[in-house]
């Protein structure tokens, strides 16, 4: 057996980090929300259904062809320019699903909040020519016991 040199043993390891935002998506793909639309008025918690044409989902981790995992952004800035390139952060404005969830109970506090689906590659980033869904406002009434997750 050959042994790699160390050169080439980088080189292979930045070649396959420098593809990690690369994973590509059919151009019919679309993420979207099945039971909310912009507007909306809704009480905490809100469950939010997650809807995805044109790809699959799956676990992060999983590298297949046409497959991601959710991440919802709540009043987070839109994902542009550089930010398409690196992993999504998970944090309370990034909230990841990367078991493969396609909906989830989302405390919110009242008032007004954006909501946006992103889809995300194994590696956690979104996928060229992003899957994501149109920002959307939702109204929170106030209710007993809300709390922004």
């Amino acid at each position: 057996m050959r042994r790699l040199s160390l050169t080439t043993a980088l080189l292979l390891s930045t070649v396959t980090f420098a593809m990690a935002g690369e994973t590509p998506a059919p151009d019919n793909a679309k993420a979207y929300f099945i039971n909310l639309k912009d507007g909306d008025t809704v009480t905490s918690p809100v469950l939010i259904r997650f809807g995805l044409s044109g790809m699959g989902v799956a676990p992060s981790g999983t590298e297949a062809p046409n497959t991601g995992h959710h991440r919802l952004l709540i009043d987070a800035p839109a994902l542009e320019g550089d930010a398409l390139n690196e992993a999504i952060p998970v944090d309370a404005e990034h909230v990841h699903f990367g078991k493969g969830q396609t909906e989830a109970s989302v405390n919110l506090t009242p008032g007004k909040h954006t909501l946006q689906l992103v889809l995300g590659d194994w590696s956690h980033i979104p996928h060229n020519k992003p899957v994501m869904s149109e920002r959307i406002t939702v109204n929170v009434q106030a209710t007993t016991g809300s709390a922004k997750q």
